[in-house]
């Protein structure tokens, strides 16, 4: 297995959390951004800056996720194609995406979407906390001890 990280807004907060498990399991992690995101010093961790046209950190990294892989994103299409290639999302919340969740988190997050552009809704969603990385920090240590060996 694999670790990708989609740098693109990935929270502080979640960096050393992260840095952790790749040190403990020597886990071979990519991190693919727009720009330069440092998560730590580890030599199994690779960034790759991709340029700064729209997805194209998306498109890197569906390109290079195989079945198996687990993602960290915050993109709801991005998991979804990593879904379809049979790879595991997690997203910076804690919640892991699922064949049978996939679809409907996408759906709201297209319906989210639609609203947000009708003027209906005007705030975005709430800011990181410290609740939300133990959150994901629980449920990445419990896909690592599942999946790991």
């Amino acid at each position: 297995m694999r670790l990708f990280i989609d740098g693109d807004a990935f929270p502080n907060l979640l960096k050393p959390i992260v840095l952790r498990a790749i040190e403990r399991l020597k886990l071979p992690t990519f991190v693919i951004s727009n720009k330069t995101v440092y998560i730590g010093p580890s030599k199994h961790i690779t960034s790759m800056v991709v340029g700064a046209g729209i997805d194209e950190a998306d498109h890197r990294i569906a390109d290079m996720i195989e079945e198996g892989d687990l993602l960290i994103t915050a993109d709801i299409p991005l998991a979804d194609r990593a879904i379809a290639k049979q790879a595991h999302a997690i997203n910076h919340h804690g919640d892991l995406f699922t064949e049978a969740n996939i679809k409907d988190c996408l759906s709201m997050r297209n319906l989210m979407h639609e609203i947000r552009d009708s003027g209906i809704i005007t705030k975005g969603s709430t800011p990181f906390s410290g609740k939300n990385a133990t959150k994901f920090a629980n449920t990445f240590s419990q896909f690592l001890s599942k999946h790991i060996n």
